[in-house]
């Protein structure tokens, strides 16, 4: 059973992709924003992050750059789950450091699938 941090500021995102994943097996943990994301990365065994960019507090992309920063936390594949879908975007996600890229709204016959291979490849 893997542990993955689903961070999305959507309260509805956040429960679909966690009760998604929990129906597969897997554990889950929330946060709202990035700020509460590395929290939680710096103080828990995680096997994958699915991190929202547009947020609160802290975006996607700051969080995940300082995840990335941190010797405790930089093995953790951090991989985007957004809805911004402008041609060219998950290049550029990829090229600033994340580990994946999922289009949101997810597809909740092939989520569980496609984030398990984040975590079995990462």
């Amino acid at each position: 059973m893997s542990k993955i941090l689903v961070v999305d500021d959507n309260a509805l995102n956040l429960q679909l992709a966690c009760i998604t994943l929990e129906l597969a097996g897997h554990e889950t943990v929330g946060a709202s924003d990035g700020r509460n994301a590395i929290e939680i990365a710096e103080s828990e065994p995680l096997d994958l992050i699915l991190m929202d960019l547009r947020m609160p507090v802290m975006d996607g992309k700051h969080a995940m750059r300082h995840i990335k920063a941190n010797e405790l936390t930089r093995h953790i594949p951090v991989v985007a789950l957004t809805a911004s879908a402008m041609k060219g975007e998950r290049e550029l996600l990829l090229a600033s450091g994340f580990d994946g890229y999922i289009d949101k709204p997810i597809d909740v016959k092939s989520f569980a699938r496609t984030v398990a291979g984040f975590i079995t490849n990462g």
